[in-house]
């Protein structure tokens, strides 16, 4: 009878930790795409909480969009970034800081805050 209580017991632990591992898969981001949320919510680069509703954020603002469905807001990639990078190209009246025109963000940063918002 302990036989059956010990081989319940690992399999108890061997399941719980195999789900476990699932679930923090599915939830964590890879590393760039880490580093392009940091970007995103640092009040010192990106500050997109400033002005935007993002999921998981805190302190947001709502004088621009919120930042949802941006795959199927922005299809093509390039227009995200020159929307990042200088939304004056656009929109001359846009009140949307050029990150990239005025040095806030370095192009590979305006990748990685790009590559992460194609994903919520």
């Amino acid at each position: 009878m302990k036989h059956i209580f010990k081989l319940i017991g690992l399999f108890t632990i061997s399941f719980a930790a195999s789900s476990l591992s699932l679930v923090a898969e599915e939830t964590d981001l890879n590393p760039k795409l880490e580093q392009g949320k940091e970007l995103a919510f640092d009040r010192k680069k990106g500050n997109c909480l400033a002005c935007h509703y993002v999921k998981g954020g805190t302190l947001m603002g709502t004088t621009g969009p919120a930042l949802i469905a941006m795959k199927a807001r922005f299809p093509d990639r390039e227009k995200l970034v020159t929307q990042i990078a200088d939304a004056r190209i656009k929109n001359k009246n846009t009140f949307m800081p050029p990150f990239g025109a005025h040095g806030i963000l370095t192009k590979e940063e305006i990748d990685l805050v790009v590559d992460w918002l194609l994903t919520l």
